[in-house]
């Protein structure tokens, strides 16, 4: 059954599937909407613990790592819930993702350690006597792969600005769900999927309608400028 506000589901899929039609764009954001998500929690473990409950957990590979409530883990706890109050069924898959990011990140940027490399990118004097850490360039490189990868579907394929130009925070919460409904073809109920597509239908017309109004008012502009300079030139050359 469909939810009305903020969990609308509808709403949030319609929104970004106006800015997601073609089929190699929203290919390119399968593969790279969640390495996103992942290499932001690897920056945000390094964040202090907000409460001291930090706790040593060791994997089964032997390495082991500190969990705390960090920046990270309440950045993946804000997406898994609203997920899961989105669709309890897709939404709880979610945010089981979204916990298997937050905690393998933390295994992984303890292992891969943290320098002030982010602040040497913006120092040349600073950045060649200390070079990037492993987990800076790790970073670095996959969110600097994963959003240019992200513009050229938009700018090449989809030819559409995309969704975050609009509205940043429903974008960014959006694109993980988005990008996993994708990837499994789950639908929340019947009909969702084409009740979805009417919706982007009914965007992508009012889009359309919003563009030809301007493109109308600034021609009328124009020819209003262009008319009232003749009549002053007109009347210059009158005297």
């Amino acid at each position: 059954m469909a939810k009305s506000g903020i969990f609308d589901l509808e709403k949030h899929f319609a929104f970004y599937g106006a800015y997601h039609n073609n089929p190699i764009n929203i290919f390119i954001h399968m593969v790279f909407v969640w390495p996103i998500f992942f290499t932001t929690l690897v920056l945000l473990y390094f964040t202090p613990s907000l409460f001291n409950c930090a706790k040593s957990v060791t994997c089964p590979c032997g390495n082991t790592c500190v969990l705390g409530l960090n920046l990270g883990f309440f950045f993946a706890l804000i997406y898994a819930v609203f997920y899961v109050l989105m669709d309890r069924k897709a939404g709880s898959l979610a945010a089981v993702a979204c916990l298997f990011c937050w905690v393998g990140s933390s295994f992984l940027a303890s292992k891969l350690g943290f320098s002030l490399a982010w602040k040497e990118l913006f120092a040349p004097p600073v950045r060649a006597v200390i070079p990037l850490s492993a987990s800076s360039f790790f970073v670095l490189a996959s969110q600097v792969v994963c959003w240019t990868g992200q513009f050229i579907g938009h700018g090449v394929f989809e030819k559409r600005v995309p969704a975050l130009l609009d509205n940043f925070i429903q974008a960014f919460l959006m694109a993980p769900f988005f990008a996993l409904q994708k990837v499994v073809g789950y639908e929340p109920y019947p009909g969702f999927i084409t009740s979805v597509a009417a919706r982007v239908e009914e965007e992508k017309k009012a889009r359309r309608d919003k563009n030809e109004k301007k493109s109308t008012e600034r021609k009328c502009k124009r020819r209003k400028f262009g008319f009232g300079f003749g009549k002053q030139r007109s009347y210059g050359e009158g005297h």
